[in-house]
C-alpha cells in the first residue's frame, strides 16, 4: 500500500510551494496572493527512495456558511480523512496564529499520524516562530524551506518512520487472519501486459462557468472538484484518475479560458497557461459550450487551437435541460460548425446536462470513438488506391503549363493521423487542391472530426 500524504494549513504558508518541491515539478500554481489553491491537487511525491501519493489543498478558513471558502474547507477536510499522514504547515516567520491553533486542535481529533512542518525557515527571523510552534501540541516541528529545498532530509526521516509503521501494521493484520496473505508476484507487472489498455488522457475545456467542474463530478459520481454559481472557481488543471467501461482514464478539469484581451492579472494568465498545458498532453479534448450561448467567438477560437494542436475534439453542449426550442438550437449549432469549423465540420457533438447527469454515456462513447480514430492507421496499399482514384476523378491543375504528378502517399504516424504525399512539384500545388485531397481522405476512410496533417514532399532530382 502506498502512503497517502495531505498538506494542510492556513492560506499563504507555502503549501503549494512544498507540494511542487516534493513532486519535483511546478504542477500547482504559486503566487504571493493568499487563496490561490482551491481544489485539492494530486501528485506523486518523492524524497530519495520514498514515494507517496501527495495532495495539495486549499488554505483553511474558519467558515461554515456555504460560501466558496466553506466549500474549499470541505474539500480539504475530505482529503485529510482519506489520507494516512497529514503535514500541518505553518509560516515560521509569522509565528503561530489563532487559525493555526484552531486547526491543529481539529486535526488531532481526526488523525493520529501528524507531522508539523515549519516553513520559511531559511533565516534567523524564523527561529522565534519555530520555538513557538511547540505550543500547538503536534510534537517536534520540522524546519524546512520549501522554496530553497532545505529540511527535506528531516522530512524524509519522519515520513519513512510512519511508512514503516503502517507496513508493519498491515503485515500483522494479514497474519491474524485465517491464513497469511501471500504476495502475488504478478501484481505490479500489469503495465507490461499488451492486453492492458492504455490510459486515455481526457481534458474538459471551455469558457468560464459553462459547467466543466460539474461535468467532472457527474462523470466520477462524487464531489471531487469545487462547483458553484461563481465564475472562474477552478484555477489549477486538476488531474483525476478514473475508469469507464474498463478503460483507465485520466481526467483533467481546467480553468475557463477567456479572450486574451479580457485576461486580468498574472494569476489568470498562469491558469490559462496551465489549461493549455493540459490540452497539449491530452489525447481527447471535450470542448464544453453553454447551450444557451452556442459556439460564441471564444468557443470557435478554442476549437481551432485544439485542432491545431492535433488533439481529437468532441463538442459537449451542456445545460441542455434549460433549452426550450431544441430543434432550432440544433439547427443553429450545425450551421455554426459548417461555417466556422470547416477543418472539422463533421465533429461529433453531444447534448448533455451535467447537473442532471444526462447524456454522459453518449459523451463517453463519442470520446472513445474519437480516440480510436485518432489512433487509426491506414495501410499504404489502400491509401495509394484512393490517391489514384481521386486524381483520376479530379486531376491537379497545371503549373506553368506543366502537369503536377502525385506519385505516392503513406501514413507517417498516428495521434493525429499524418500523411506524406510525394509529388513532382509540391510548391506549385494549390492549397485548394490540398484541401480537396484532405476532405476526400476524411470521407473515404471515415475520419470525422479528427485533425489530419497532410504534408507534400518532392522527389530528389538526380540531375542536380
Amino acid at each position: 500500500m502506498t502512503l497517502t500524504v495531505t498538506i494542510i494549513g492556513r492560506p499563504n504558508v507555502g503549501k503549494s510551494t512544498l507540494f511542487n518541491r516534493l513532486v519535483g515539478k511546478k504542477l500547482a500554481l504559486v503566487d504571493d496572493l493568499p487563496g490561490v489553491t482551491r481544489d485539492r491537487r494530486e501528485g506523486i511525491g518523492k524524497i530519495s527512495d520514498l514515494e507517496f501519493v501527495l495532495f495539495d489543498t486549499a488554505g483553511l478558513e474558519n467558515v461554515t456558511d456555504g460560501t466558496l471558502e466553506s466549500r474549499m474547507r470541505q474539500q480539504t477536510e475530505t482529503a485529510v480523512l482519506q489520507s494516512d499522514v497529514v503535514l500541518v504547515v505553518i509560516d515560521a516567520r509569522a509565528g503561530v496564529t489563532p487559525l493555526d491553533s484552531y486547526f491543529s486542535q481539529w486535526v488531532r481529533t481526526v488523525k493520529s499520524h501528524i507531522i508539523l512542518v515549519a516553513n520559511k525557515c531559511e533565516g534567523r527571523a524564523a527561529y522565534p516562530g519555530l520555538i513557538e510552534s511547540y505550543s500547538l501540541g503536534l510534537g517536534e516541528p520540522i524546519a524546512v524551506s520549501a522554496e530553497h529545498g532545505e529540511g527535506m532530509a528531516e522530512l524524509y526521516t519522519a515520513l519513512s518512520a510512519l511508512d514503516k509503521k503502517d507496513r508493519h501494521e498491515e503485515q500483522e493484520m494479514g497474519k491474524d487472519g485465517d491464513h497469511e496473505i501471500e504476495e502475488n508476484s504478478s501484481l505490479g507487472k500489469t503495465w507490461a501486459d499488451p492486453e492492458t489498455p492504455r490510459i486515455l488522457r481526457l481534458a474538459i475545456v471551455g469558457r468560464p462557468n459553462v459547467g466543466k467542474s460539474t461535468l467532472i463530478n457527474a462523470l466520477i459520481g462524487q464531489t471531487r472538484v469545487l462547483t458553484g454559481p461563481e465564475a472562474g472557481i477552478t484555477r489549477d488543471a486538476v488531474e483525476i484518475d478514473w475508469s469507464w467501461g474498463g478503460r483507465p482514464v485520466k481526467l483533467f478539469d481546467t480553468a475557463g479560458l477567456r479572450r486574451k484581451s479580457k485576461i486580468e492579472g498574472r494569476l489568470e494568465k498562469a491558469s490559462g497557461d496551465d489549461t493549455w498545458r493540459a490540452i497539449r498532453f491530452a489525447h481527447v479534448v471535450v470542448l464544453l459550450v453553454d447551450a444557451t450561448m452556442l459556439l460564441e467567438r471564444q468557443d470557435l477560437n478554442l476549437a481551432r487551437l485544439v485542432v491545431e494542436e492535433g488533439r481529437a475534439l468532441v463538442l459537449g453542449v451542456n445545460k441542455w435541460d434549460v433549452v426550450s426550442n431544441r430543434n432550432n438550437a440544433l439547427k443553429l449549432l450545425r450551421e455554426r460548425i459548417q461555417q466556422s469549423l470547416p477543418q472539422v465540420k463533421s465533429i461529433p457533438y453531444i447534448t448533455v446536462s451535467a447537473l442532471q447527469s444526462r447524456g454522459l454515456d453518449k459523451l463517453c462513447d463519442s470520446v472513445l470513438a474519437a480516440y480510436h480514430l485518432w489512433n487509426q492507421r491506414i495501410s499504404t496499399s489502400h491509401l495509394n488506391k484512393w490517391l489514384s482514384d481521386t486524381v483520376d476523378a479530379h486531376p491537379p491543375p497545371l503549373a506553368n503549363g506543366r502537369r503536377i504528378k502525385l506519385r505516392y502517399i503513406t501514413q507517417a504516424k498516428t495521434r493525429p493521423p499524418s500523411f506524406f504525399c510525394f509529388c513532382s512539384r509540391p510548391d506549385s500545388l494549390p492549397d485548394s487542391y490540398v484541401r480537396y485531397l484532405v476532405n476526400s481522405l476524411r470521407k473515404e476512410f471515415s475520419l470525422p472530426g479528427i485533425p489530419i496533417r497532410f504534408s507534400l514532399r518532392g522527389g530528389k532530382n538526380p540531375y542536380l
